[in-house]
């Protein structure tokens, strides 16, 4: 059974998960992501992606039956594989928005972390609730959640399990708007449409270089800036976009 969907329409392909009733991320959802992941990076026709778990829940975590069974010998063989699969969706050189209904748990928090922007229902709640297994997060938690709010907060979120509800997400910058959950995924596309609509290369210059040179010291950083910045002068983007702003005024160009 295929338990991840892709869907194009506007281009924006919408990565769905489809394994009720809480999505757990098992191991052949996780091979899934990672081959839709590859799919939407050399799809011309996918200019922005949407991650969505349905009108219910995004995903509730890990597959804890299937881990149950799982020795440290196992695990040592899959975690890599579990990681590569999230660092697939994190590497789409594209756009990518996590539309968040209901539980976004463990690894459900996991994989939006994975996205550039995140819209949370009103409903929703996330957490990183490993250790209360004994475990830590193990799909880049410890490594995307600091980044993105803080050490203090990631380990406040990390150390205790909790789960903290939208609002909450929001104040400390776990998720970047929360609307009616009824509207996420309207909320979600609409964002990913306007931004399929704009320079592709230039688009995916800047995600490179937000999340390389955030790897990396300032002046490394600025060198990266700096390579893509004069590369996509070569581009037809940035001639159709400069051409625009001189004859038109800026913000009317249109990109193919």
């Amino acid at each position: 059974m295929t338990t991840v969907h892709l869907e194009v329409a506007e281009g924006v392909g919408t990565i769905r998960l489809d394994r009720p009733p809480l999505n757990a991320l098992d191991i052949e959802l996780q091979d899934r992501l990672k081959e839709l992941a590859a799919e939407v990076t050399d799809r011309d026709d996918v200019r922005a992606v949407v991650l969505y778990g349905g009108e219910k829940v995004f995903a509730a975590g890990a597959d804890i039956k299937e881990m149950q069974d799982m020795d440290h010998r196992a695990m040592v063989l899959r975690s890599r594989a579990l990681q590569d699969a999230f660092t697939a969706i994190a590497r789409i050189p594209k756009p990518v928005v996590a539309a968040v209904t209901g539980y976004a748990l463990g690894g459900g928090c996991e994989l939006a972390l994975c996205a550039d922007f995140r819209i949370a229902g009103d409903n929703a709640k996330l957490g990183q609730p490993e250790i209360l297994l004994g475990l830590i997060p193990g799909a880049g938690g410890t490594q995307r959640l600091p980044r993105l709010v803080g050490p203090s907060k990631a380990k406040d979120l990390i150390f205790t399990g909790r789960q903290v509800k939208a609002d909450e997400a929001l104040a400390i910058g776990l998720v970047d708007r929360v609307v009616p959950a009824a509207e996420v995924y309207t909320e979600a596309h609409a964002w990913a449409a306007r931004l399929a609509r704009g320079p592709a290369l230039a688009l995916r210059a800047a995600k490179e270089a937000v999340d390389h040179g955030l790897e990396a010291d300032i002046d490394t950083g600025l060198a990266v800036e700096r390579t893509w910045f004069a590369g996509l002068f070569a581009t037809e983007d940035r001639e159709r976009g400069m051409r625009s702003f001189v004859e038109e005024g800026p913000g009317k160009a249109k990109f193919l």
